[in-house]
Order: structure tokens, then sequence, then C-alpha cells
């Protein structure tokens, strides 16, 4: 039998190196301000029913989650309509984690990007790119998270829309990610400013938010496998993420 595969596994897979980049989510946890928090319900337990059922209440945007183009435009793809193609994706690690430690309002510059490419050759096609800030060290302290400052002004870093632009019109970025709970740095956020994330989404590309782990990961070479659950015409939902490096 040819299992070219099942030989790809054996030879490749089986040997490989898996990352989980997911936080595990639970009430409480850090997350846009405006979302109601979690909450979970026991509804059947062991002792009583032979078996455990808890009803869990939360946004589609919770934890470790897929955003698709309809969370922020009318009639966009919805989480359902992402091809199982697009889970399987070369990874791109954008680490500006030493800048955004000096200074937290820092976004991805061009200058990054350019500097990642002539280390490393031009971004793969259909790439999922992440941004590596070290913000993920804050989880799950939520005040850490957010940062703000005595106006309630939040810090944190974001992407730059020179940058999407980039991946938009020069590169075939399918996808992005990045830890912090938005796309946009917490300087934007605090106005209500998310025109970063609304471009993204308006290019019909998705993204992932609240990324883990992203420090254990070589900066190229890797695969990113991205699964979520398939809610009908849904904006969100909380979503598992897997790098695969030799």
């Amino acid at each position: 039998m040819n299992t070219p595969l099942w030989d790809l596994y054996t030879n490749l897979l089986s040997k490989a190196r898996f990352t989980d980049l997911t936080h595990a989510f639970f009430p409480d946890q850090p997350h846009f301000p405006a979302f109601p928090n979690e909450s979970r319900e026991v509804i059947f337990n062991v002792p009583e029913h032979g078996f455990e059922v808890t009803r869990y209440t939360l946004v589609g945007q919770w934890g470790t989650h897929i955003d698709a183009p309809s969370h922020f435009v009318s009639g966009g793809r919805s989480v359902d309509a992402i091809p199982v193609e697009q889970m399987l994706l070369p990874l791109v690690v954008l680490d500006i984690s030493i800048r955004a430690a000096a200074n937290p309002d820092t976004t991805a510059l061009l200058s990054d990007v350019h500097d990642w490419e002539s280390r490393n050759g031009r971004i793969p096609d259909n790439a999922f790119v992440a941004l590596r800030t070290g913000w993920s060290a804050r989880w799950p302290d939520a005040e850490a998270f957010a940062n703000k400052d005595a106006e309630g002004i939040a810090h944190y870093p974001g992407w730059s829309r020179e940058v999407l632009e980039f991946f938009v019109q020069s590169r075939k970025v399918t996808a992005i990610g990045h830890e912090a709970t938005d796309t946009d740095p917490g300087i934007s956020t605090s106005k209500g400013d998310y025109s970063v994330e609304a471009y993204w989404l308006g290019q019909d590309r998705w993204q992932i938010e609240l990324m883990a782990n992203l420090a254990a990961l070589p900066e190229a070479g890797a695969l990113l496998w991205a699964s979520w659950p398939k809610p009908l015409a849904g904006s969100g939902y909380p979503a598992r993420l897997v790098a695969i490096q030799p």
C-alpha cells in the first residue's frame, strides 16, 4: 500500500516537537472589558447521574480565539466558512518582545518584517504570522494585561496598519495572531480606535487573539495547526492552536 501521508507522520511528524499555543480559559481571565464574564454551571454530576455535564456561558471572543471577518464586517465570512485547508499553515513569528518590554505602546514595523526576511527569506505564501510581544507572560493577571495608567489608558503592543497592508498587498498572508487582547495597541483601543483590526478583517482575513507560548518557537520553519468548533454564522469562537517544529 502506498501511504505517503502515513510515511510523513512516521518519518517526520512523530519525531516533531508540538507546542500548545493556547491558554486554558476560565472565569475572570483577561478579556475585552466590554464583554461579560464567563459563567459555568454543573447540570449533571458523576455522584448523582453517573456523568458530568457543564453549561458554559461565554462570548465567542473568549480566551485564545479566532476572529472571523464577520466580527467586524456585516455579511463577512463567518467561522464556519473558513476552509479546513487554512487550518494548517506555515508559521512566521515576528518578534518585537525586546522593544515591547521597553515600550509597551510599540507596534510591529515594516522594518521588522524586512529584517525577518533578510534572515529567513520571503514570507511563504499562505502563512500565518504571529506577533511575539512577550505579553502572554502576564497571563492570567487581568490588570497586568490591560496595563492601564492613572488616567485609565491601556498600554500594550499591537499591529500597525502599514505592516498589515504589506501582508495584503505584497505578501499572500492568510491570517495573523497576537498575544494581547486586541489587534490594535492599547493606546488606540482606549480611545475606541480599532481601525487596524477593522482593516485586516475587512480584507477577508482572519486572526487569532490571546496566543500563548510564542517564546518557545523559532521565528521560521514551524507549522501552525489551528482548530475551532463550527458555529453556524459565528463571528468568533475559542480555538486550539498547536505549533509543529522539527
